[in-house]
């Protein structure tokens, strides 16, 4: 019972601390808004480029060529089967090799009069496709097929495919080091403003100390002080995020410029709204409590 006591009087002092200490508390708290609207944006942003690159990359693919001599549909499809099964594999898609004479006509039209001479002597392998979940395994994956007996080569796209792959990589990860940085600096925000805050109260942490409250008893309020600004200083930009990715997304049809597919509105939306209102919190306590510490560790 003490202990819930205590729990529920330090929620009702940083209530009330927020209250008596108004103007600290909205300048907390609009610090906050404006990192976590930034926050916001650049997460939307990183969230649909993340999207739109594994998109890309899992349209790269592997072309396996069949040896000439394996025409057994039986083996095929124990290939297939266990090529399916390798790690990083999505999906396979076999064609014969009058499919693939097919399509080569449908990719070179001009070519087709030319082309048709040779459909009795069709040069084309039977062929697997293999679509990758990463473009990383590609190189893993394109080694293992080609150990695979029955297969005579297995096509990449030669060295930009990969160069191709390290800067989707390269542009996903750029997006979320931005957001740690950004949320580093509102936290480094919130430091600073409740540090003021902290520096104006000395007179009652002082009088704390002397009646004997431990350093946890101190800080409590503070933290929870933090929490109530991270919360009040997240509802604003979550609005403001809903809305727009909400304007956005109807305006657009969810295909931006008529190529770019945007990330779905429901349920990314209502995951960005909790991820945005666990970073107000986390950046308010943690300002909170750099601030509170530092400060009782100086004047202990």
């Amino acid at each position: 019972m003490i202990l819930i006591r205590r729990f529920f009087r330090h929620i009702r002092e940083g209530f009330i601390g927020v209250k008596r200490h108004f103007a600290m508390a909205v300048s907390s708290a609009s610090a906050v808004t404006i990192t976590l609207l930034l926050v916001g944006v650049f997460a939307v942003f990183a969230v649909n480029l993340g999207y739109l690159t594994q998109e890309i990359e899992q349209s790269i693919s592997l072309v396996a060529l069949i040896d000439y001599d394996v025409t057994d549909r039986s083996k095929i499809d124990l290939m297939e089967r266990q090529i399916k099964n390798m790690d990083g594999v999505e999906r396979v898609e076999y064609r014969t090799k009058d499919e693939e004479f097919d399509f080569y006509n449908e990719a070179y039209p001009d070519m087709v009069e030319f082309s048709e001479l040779y459909r009795e002597d069709n040069p084309f392998h039977d062929t697997f496709i293999i679509y990758l979940q990463d473009g990383y395994t590609m190189s893993q994956v394109k080694q293992k097929i080609s150990a695979m007996d029955g297969i005579s080569s297995v096509e990449d796209g030669g060295t930009n495919t990969y160069t191709l792959i390290n800067i989707l990589h390269v542009t996903r990860n750029a997006g979320g080091i931005l957001i740690l940085a950004l949320v580093g600096l509102a936290i480094y925000l919130i430091y600073n403003t409740i540090k003021i805050t902290i520096a104006t109260r000395k007179d009652e942490i002082w009088i704390m100390r002397n009646v004997g409250a431990k350093n946890g008893y101190i800080r409590a309020p503070f933290l929870v002080e933090g929490i109530i600004i991270g919360i009040f200083g997240s509802i604003l930009p979550i609005g403001l995020i809903v809305y727009g990715y909400y304007r956005l997304y109807e305006a657009t049809g969810g295909i931006l410029a008529g190529v770019i597919t945007l990330v779905p509105f429901y349920p990314f939306i209502l995951y960005l709204a909790l991820a945005m209102l666990v970073v107000g919190v986390f950046v308010g306590f943690m300002g909170s409590y750099i601030s509170v510490c530092r400060y009782l560790r100086l004047t202990r």
